[in-house]
């Protein structure tokens, strides 16, 4: 739902479904855990109920949006047309790369936390908070990351290649700018940070020494999503998980957590740079703008065909 509005520009009726739901999630999770038997299982009930929650109100918030209705974007349920062969081959062609994209860097994150939990208890609980903090702060860029593939996806959709080629350079300045931000804040709170999560003083030491967040997003917006997921298997799996638990256990090094996330910023900065050599130096917007308009005839075509012969069984 929140793919279907963004690219139509409706951005602002997921952050009003979210500011709805949030105050009850805090409420449920209060009760599940602290007010029934649940305990700890309390809280994945209350994020279940909290989803669910979320696509009711979104729902309830596109059907009385004035702009959706302008757009016109819905013509009821049409399943033949969902499940022309080739419309789900050139639809899968950009959802498998696009799962492999995200899944191998979130994968990547996890066999850190497999790995940290044969560090020891300390550097498991300081693990625990580095990927807490990291999934808060990578909101920041991700966020970034959707508003530049929405834009770029309908720069090119509109046929303009100078505009999607700012869009993508204006993203790629403004998560510098912002990750320098939070960089310079998480380095000057370093040595008290950890007490938001933790009383312990040991795990707070360990916690200010491995914070690291992402970006990426243009690369979607292109239709190039398999590009992404090479950049992240050559980078998390052949250079960043070998390096951090070599540096993490070999005894010559020994570094513990330290050394895990050190590799996982090395493939945070390949990733980034990678993906941006590709579409400043490795892209061609005229070329991109034409796919777009070949996607789209494409669809007009078997959409079209479907109609016809709709209207033809109908006659």
């Amino acid at each position: 739902m929140k793919k279907y509005l963004q690219c139509q520009g409706i951005m602002r009726t997921a952050t009003i479904s979210l500011i709805v739901v949030a105050p009850v999630n805090l409420v449920l999770n209060i009760i599940l855990v602290h007010h029934t038997s649940l305990g700890l299982l309390g809280c994945p009930v209350a994020i279940s109920i909290t989803y669910w929650l979320c696509l009711f109100v979104l729902v309830s918030l596109t059907y009385f949006s004035p702009t959706f209705h302008k757009n016109k974007t819905w013509e009821g349920f049409q399943m033949r047309v969902v499940l022309d062969w080739n419309s789900c081959m050139a639809f899968l062609k950009l959802a498998i790369p696009g799962i492999l994209m995200v899944g191998t860097e979130w994968a990547a994150f996890e066999i850190v936390a497999l790995a940290a939990g044969r560090l020891g208890s300390l550097p498991l609980a300081a693990q625990s908070v580095i990927m807490t903090t990291d999934q808060v702060l990578n909101t920041i860029p991700f966020g970034i990351g959707v508003a530049a593939s929405t834009r770029v996806g309908n720069l090119i959709g509109s046929r303009s290649a100078f505009g999607a080629k700012q869009a993508s350079h204006a993203s790629a300045l403004l998560s510098v700018i912002v990750g320098s931000i939070v960089m310079t804040v998480m380095m000057a709170t370093k040595d008290v940070f950890g007490y938001i999560f933790s009383y312990d003083e040991a795990v707070v030491h360990l916690i200010a020494d491995g914070l690291a967040g992402s970006c990426g997003g243009v690369l979607r917006g292109q239709g190039r999503q398999h590009l992404g997921a090479f950049f992240n298997l050559i980078a998390y799996y052949v250079l960043a998980l070998p390096i951090g638990i070599t540096l993490a256990f070999h005894p010559q090094t020994h570094l513990g957590l330290e050394g895990l996330w050190m590799g996982q910023v090395v493939a945070l900065f390949i990733v980034g740079l990678g993906e941006y050599g590709t579409v400043w130096l490795g892209t061609d917007w005229d070329k991109e703008v034409l796919k777009g308009i070949e996607r789209n005839e494409a669809e007009a075509t078997r959409r079209a065909s479907y109609e016809r012969a709709a209207g033809i069984s109908a006659a």
